[in-house]
């Protein structure tokens, strides 16, 4: 089955977060094995990005999609509670021991 949206057709998971985003991940994230050179030129080019009008909401629309992602991939995440604490082991009593 194909997925699209709109006319972009989405092949894997970095294709919904390039879509909403409007950027390739990988442009925050980084690669590995990227030299210092490219990694410098990356990150220009992402301070050139949210310098933009058209991007100055990113930062918020990233949170928002990361809290939608952990809200329906990982609802566990929020079950939240206290494990039981083990018994605490008595030491013998040093009464009596010779100093």
């Amino acid at each position: 089955m194909k997925s699209f949206v709109g006319i972009h057709q989405v092949v894997a998971a970095d294709d919904y977060i390039e879509l909403a985003l409007g950027t390739p991940p990988q442009l925050w994230l980084g690669v590995e094995g990227e030299s210092t050179e490219e990694r410098a030129a990356r990150l220009d080019a992402a301070r050139d990005i949210l310098a933009t009008p058209e991007y100055r909401d990113l930062p918020d629309a990233v949170a928002r999609i990361a809290a939608e992602v952990i809200e329906a991939r990982a609802p566990e995440l929020f079950n939240v509670f206290p494990l039981p604490r083990p018994a605490r082991r008595r030491r013998p009593s040093q009464k009596g021991a010779a100093a």
